[in-house]
């Protein structure tokens, strides 16, 4: 099955319907981090077919749940998921804040390269940006505690707005360590096509 087939295929298992200018865009920045990835070590995944997979799909699965006018992805990375995001939804202006200088270059070649009109890129430590504006969604994939996550990233959500966690299996642990002040709104279990591990996205909003 061809990558195109396969984020298709994946896609409509979503329950999303992309337009083909979004499928394409997607697998041009499937590229570019399989390019870039030689040198950068951007992602331990580098087979083509598990970055559809364990990368676009796994971010695309959180749509439903983060659709908003402005979304900040916290420690991005390879982009992961504030490009799939972007690709996905035009209408939000997505930005991707990373503090190590050659994943931020990276991440400034893929929004020039796949014509992201909606997102920008910071390259600064989270904890010393600060946003002209608050964002709607507070994003992050890449910090793996939760309560680090929301000490670092509530102070960029609005107060009527959402810090969203991608996480693989039930957070217990780190739930029961989330600071004060801030409450659980939801925790959705996902199921990614492609991926038979784990995968939870937890939506927590200042108390």
């Amino acid at each position: 099955m061809s990558l195109a087939a396969k984020l298709a295929q994946g896609s409509t298992e979503l329950g999303l319907n992309l337009p083909r200018e979004a499928m394409q865009r997607l697998i041009d920045y499937v590229a570019l981090l399989q390019k870039w990835n030689r040198a950068y070590n951007l992602t331990a995944v580098r087979e083509t077919p598990r970055m559809v997979s364990h990368h676009l799909l796994d971010c695309l699965a959180i749509i439903p749940y983060v659709g908003a006018k402005t979304i900040v992805d916290v420690g991005s990375g390879a982009g992961l998921p504030g490009i799939p995001l972007a690709i996905a939804l035009p209408q939000a202006q997505v930005t991707l804040v990373d503090s190590a200088h050659k994943k931020a270059a990276f991440l400034k070649q893929a929004v020039i390269e796949l014509h992201l009109k909606n997102a920008d890129v910071v390259c600064e430590r989270v904890e010393r940006w600060t946003p002209p504006k608050r964002f709607d969604v507070v994003v992050s994939r890449a910090l793996s505690d939760l309560a680090e996550f929301v000490a670092l990233g509530a102070r960029l959500c609005k107060a009527d707005g959402v810090m969203a966690a991608m996480k693989g299996v039930y957070p217990h642990e780190e739930l029961a360590l989330l600071p004060q002040g801030f409450a659980v709104q939801r925790i959705i279990p996902l199921k990614v096509p492609g991926v038979r591990a784990e995968r939870h996205l937890v939506l927590v909003r200042p108390a």
